[in-house]
């Protein structure tokens, strides 16, 4: 079963979730970061060429003919994950082929309308029997 963890109270989304998929790079896991269009796609994309400062993550689009052999894949259709094991989920909805991957991770950021989506996507998984664990950065200062 997919194991879920949301990360709470970021102060900006699309950093964290390279952060995280830098860290999940360091674990030799592949990641698939689903953006909800073309234009943050491109964000994520910019942004992963520079996190963190010191080093390269290897990415690209989901479209990239790499897309197979890269670590780290940006999408925004989600048309055919080439991959199963980390789901980065920047998309207001739940992405329909979830259960596929071992793990998701959902980041819900500071505004309430993020937060309203955010709880609506915790509630579906909750009902469906996921397991959820929750971690608050606020608390730890990792923003």
């Amino acid at each position: 079963m997919t194991q879920i963890d949301f990360y709470t109270h970021v102060d900006d989304k699309l950093r964290t979730a390279c952060r995280l998929a830098a860290k999940a790079f360091s674990h030799e896991l592949r990641v698939m970061v689903f953006c909800p269009d073309a234009d943050t796609a491109g964000r994520v994309d910019r942004l992963l060429w520079t996190t963190p400062a010191t080093s390269f993550i290897p990415h690209c689009f989901a479209g990239d003919a790499l897309a197979a052999v890269t670590p780290i894949v940006v999408d925004h259709d989600g048309a055919e994950p080439l991959h199963d094991q980390m789901l980065l989920n920047l998309r207001p909805e739940w992405p329909p082929f979830f259960s596929r991957f071992q793990r998701l991770v959902e980041i819900v950021s500071l505004g309430d309308e993020d937060r309203r989506l955010a709880r609506e996507r915790f509630k579906f998984y909750r009902d469906r029997g996921y397991e959820i664990r929750t971690h608050d950065l606020s608390k730890r200062g990792e923003q």
